[in-house]
């Protein structure tokens, strides 16, 4: 890989925040240090785990959406997945929190009647995060969502591209340079986050099938509402409540990485003649209007309407996942093998 430096399952009802929860947790931490009475507080109800491109952002936007439940404005803490190297990982929308204390302070504000969730899409993959998530809450409740691979693997790279983390816009190009090592261990950057079963069975394993949500990306795609509905019945909140549909972080091309690499660093300041000229513009336009301006332009000469994907490159990916695609759709019991096409596959 070219890189920059970086519906089945089973429902359970929770009874309410646990005596964890309402007072917080002590001992060790999942850092692998030790908590102080400081560190203590509220702890998440539940976690939305993953994978990117698969309606993580736009559950997240709808959970939050209700009033009886809290949700931090950085979506993607990341905090568990302590196993994924963050160069290459999607960048996040902030500050990410580097200590427990810095974690629990995101869900200070969370009314004691209210669920308190997170969504950080790279848990699934992360052979750490169901572990570290346990041991600071063993109650909690997880939702997977989980994609047809091909498509997956496709948004994906869109996705890495545009946020400059891969530098190769070729998907075929980037699929035969995705294996990496990072800390001794060999990772694909793709084709890692594709083992469905593996992951699902891991969050079975530690929390239990009725803690754990498995949603369909093709059924939320389908009926957003009604998938939203049932997330609030398995949180044991209102789901009668308006649901305000939204579609969030849509994929997109990027044209060229070097004029986005430019507009963000006009933006942001980067270099003598950047720090120039946003002092100029700071000057006589407020943020909201600076702001409104650098989307404009990325939108207009700076991203577009993906092509068509290379049909080749696609016809390999599914034959690659093919075996994959049976085991989740064993595992949970569904048809997911035509369900995503892949009874077409030779």
């Amino acid at each position: 890989m070219t890189v920059s430096d970086e519906e089945q399952g089973s429902v359970g009802r929770p009874s309410g925040p646990s005596a964890t929860q309402q007072a917080g947790v002590a001992g060790e931490n999942p850092r692998g240090t030790q908590m102080s009475s400081v560190e203590t507080g509220r702890v998440p109800d539940f976690f939305i785990v993953g994978h990117h491109k698969s309606g993580t952002t736009a559950l997240y936007q709808m959970l939050k959406r209700h009033p009886q439940i809290f949700m931090p404005a950085l979506k993607e803490p990341k905090f568990f997945a302590t196993d994924l190297p963050a160069r290459l990982e999607p960048p996040a929308a902030g500050k990410l929190p580097g200590t427990l204390e810095e974690y629990l302070a995101l869900f200070a504000d969370a009314e004691p009647g209210q669920r308190a969730g997170e969504a950080s899409p790279s848990y699934l993959r992360s052979h750490a995060a169901a572990g570290e998530i346990a041991a600071v809450n063993p109650d909690a409740r997880i939702i997977a969502i989980l994609r047809e691979p091909a498509g997956f693997v496709r948004s994906m790279h869109l996705e890495l591209v545009q946020s400059h983390v891969e530098t190769e816009k070729d998907l075929g190009t980037a699929l035969a340079g995705e294996d990496v090592v990072r800390a001794g261990r060999h990772m694909r950057r793709y084709s890692d986050h594709v083992r469905y079963a593996e992951q699902v069975r891991r969050y079975h394993d530690t929390f239990g099938p009725d803690r754990v949500l498995v949603l369909i990306y093709d059924d939320f795609r389908n009926d957003n509402e009604a998938t939203v509905r049932r997330v609030l019945r398995f949180l044991d909140v209102d789901d009668t409540a308006p649901v305000e549909v939204i579609e969030a972080n849509p994929t997109v091309s990027v044209r060229s990485i070097r004029l986005d690499k430019t507009v963000r660093a006009l933006y942001e300041g980067r270099g003598p003649v950047a720090r120039v000229l946003k002092s100029a513009v700071k000057a006589v336009a407020p943020e909201q209007v600076r702001r409104g301006a650098l989307h404009a332009v990325r939108r207009r000469l700076v991203y577009g309407k993906p092509q068509s994907p290379d049909e080749r490159v696609m016809a390999d990916l599914r034959r690659r996942f093919k075996p994959e695609v049976v085991a989740i759709g064993d595992y949970l019991k569904r048809d997911l093998f035509a369900l995503w096409g892949y009874d077409s596959v030779d």
